[in-house]
């Protein structure tokens, strides 16, 4: 198993408190966000980790850990950083972006099936957004679910039939070693031949990983949501993080 964090972007709206780290330092507790993620995967005996960074790369001092650079990260987006890391593998290649906290038994839902392309999805999203008047709930990165399989994937998915299922996706993705072969595939061959927009982004260089799962989901591939029971906090702004700080005692390790 190997896992790649997604630590490169510009923590713009955690600013002046991002001003000279990027936001997968900052401390809860007196851990960084991203030393616990990284204690959750040791303690699932992953120890084949990456980092992508980007924005105050230097600041990122991990140990025992591997590091790729997105030198274009400040006109690029999450996707662009997934592909400086993302390669061949015999094994199977969690992702997760580095801005959020959960615990660990999300993690061991999404360990028990390896297969295909899953995504951690949380049903009861909407209660995380009742003290998130910084973030509103039209920036929730939403799936749509119809018989165990994801229809769409983007923000501000409102409307749904009686038989589907509008999820929020936490930024945590499981890829069996044959998915990854797909995606380098498909990705190699749009940035050979894709100009303008691309799905809702801009541009290609300029797409979130929401992008390019879309994407695939068109295609005909099927991605499915492993459908989270713990806890999990996204840290996008100040208030986040004031609230992450009054209920990570909640959280169990």
């Amino acid at each position: 198993m190997k896992v790649i964090i997604l630590a490169a972007g510009m923590s713009s709206r955690l600013r002046p408190l991002t001003s000279n780290k990027p936001k997968c330092m900052l401390k809860l507790s007196n851990e960084t966000l991203i030393e616990r993620q990284i204690k959750i995967f040791h303690n699932h005996n992953i120890n084949d980790i990456t980092i992508v960074t980007g924005y105050r790369s230097e600041v990122i001092d991990i140990p025992d850990v591997n590091y790729v650079k997105n030198e274009n990260y400040e006109t690029t987006n999450m996707n662009e950083s997934l592909f400086c890391a993302l390669e061949p593998s015999n094994s199977p290649v969690l992702v997760t972006y580095s801005d959020i906290v959960f615990e660990q038994k999300i993690i061991q839902q999404m360990l028990e099936i390896t297969d295909g392309i899953r995504l951690a999805v949380n049903l009861n999203w909407k209660k995380y957004y009742q003290n998130r008047t910084m973030h509103p709930l039209s920036e929730a990165e939403n799936v749509l679910v119809e018989n165990g399989r994801i229809l769409q994937i983007r923000k501000n998915i409102s409307e749904s039939l009686q038989n589907q299922q509008i999820g929020e996706f936490l930024g945590i993705m499981m890829l069996s070693s044959d998915h990854v072969k797909i995606l380098l595939e498909r990705y190699s061959y749009l940035k050979k031949n894709h100009v303008g927009t691309f799905q809702n982004s801009s541009s290609l260089s300029n797409a979130y990983i929401t992008d390019m799962l879309q994407e695939i989901i068109d295609s005909g591939i099927n991605v499915n949501p492993v459908f989270t029971e713990g806890r999990w906090l996204e840290i996008d702004t100040p208030e986040d993080l004031k609230n992450a700080e009054k209920s990570i005692n909640k959280f169990q390790s």
